[in-house]
């Protein structure tokens, strides 16, 4: 059974140990918070008792395999870059980086510890109904474009509106909601057709100077792409994916809990199953599958990197457009 040490207490670490427990591939051992106190109260809920609140002692001391990160967007470069020099597996909750030179400094510390994977957890890729989704798309006769929405009001945005700024509405740590709600969007759009050949991203920004919600564009030889996002407003319009006259629906692209195929006739067909009661439950089984057996699962462990890079590089590309920046070297980059 691998050993998981998580960083970050809050809701979504909680739901993935539960997964990874249930998978029956995972034992949590290994807690860190920055403050020892949260460690021992989140460790003793999980009957876990290594706690840490200095992280080197972390990952030089702690008795585990891999790693989940669950911490603000941007500290998750620097401690997936620590992970893989103590030679740990990392798993990185998405966004996994800021953007393609922290992706690339990743890839570079890959290559230095061959032994370490590093995964990100983008769920809804490793769940069955993306790929029926996917599935569905290459029977289609044509494809004339698509409209994803994922709107979720944020109860951290009544602080933005209190004059506060929390992180996930916070140029430093990389807020914001497409680095949020879309990576979502994003992956879907990826992960079901490929990179566009261009996106424009039009945000609606917060006070703090984030996109609190936007629009996003994405360009493809014979079709377009609309991603409606964001965390200010919710939404409860389903996703489609439009062929000649047939239709993918979806009730949501990230939950993907609802997926029905309209047929060129107008019949409907449920194409989707019942998803799992907790939706992180195959990403923990793929995860352990593949650290498990490496080399049995080379090819699927290559293809969710460069799906991860894909991504990277389009929310980077996205930002740009809208001329949001997290620090001044991507300022400087759109300047050139």
């Amino acid at each position: 059974m691998l050993k998981l040490g998580i960083i970050g207490t809050n809701w979504i670490t909680q739901q993935f140990i539960d997964a990874a427990q249930a998978s029956g591939a995972w034992q949590l051992t290994t807690v860190y918070s920055r403050q020892l106190a949260r460690a021992k109260e989140f460790a003793a809920t999980n009957q876990v008792a290594e706690t840490f609140d200095d992280l080197e002692q972390f990952f030089s001391q702690g008795s585990f395999d891999a790693v989940y990160i669950a911490s603000p967007n941007s500290l998750h470069f620097e401690q997936a870059k620590l992970a893989l020099q103590y030679e740990k597996h990392v798993i990185v909750e998405k966004p996994a980086v800021a953007n393609p030179a922290e992706f690339a400094q990743l890839d570079a510390c890959l290559a230095a510890h061959p032994n370490c994977l590093l995964f990100e957890a983008a769920r809804q890729v490793h769940e069955v109904n993306f790929k029926r989704v996917k599935d569905q798309i290459a029977k289609m006769t044509q494809i004339q474009g698509a409209t994803l929405t994922y709107m979720k009001y944020s109860s951290r945005y009544d602080a933005v509106l209190a004059g506060k700024t929390p992180n996930i509405f916070s140029l430093d740590f990389a807020g914001g909601a497409l680095q949020d709600l879309g990576v979502y969007l994003v992956y879907d759009a990826v992960g079901w057709f490929g990179l566009p050949v261009k996106e424009t991203y039009v945000p609606t920004l917060t006070r703090t100077n984030v996109d609190g919600k936007g629009i996003a564009i994405l360009n493809y030889p014979n079709f377009t792409i609309t991603l409606n996002v964001g965390k200010t407003s919710n939404s409860f319009l389903p996703s489609e994916i439009n062929g000649l006259r047939d239709a993918i629906v979806m009730n949501n692209p990230a939950e993907l809990a609802q997926v029905a195929y309209h047929d060129v006739t107008g019949q409907v067909k449920t194409i989707g199953v019942q998803p799992d009661a907790n939706p992180m439950l195959a990403e923990a089984r793929d995860f352990a599958a593949v650290i498990n057996d490496p080399t049995g699962h080379k090819t699927d462990y290559q293809n969710w990197r460069q799906l991860s890079r894909d991504v990277n590089q389009l929310l980077f590309n996205l930002r740009q457009s809208g001329h949001i920046y997290f620090n001044d070297a991507e300022r400087q980059l759109s300047a050139k």
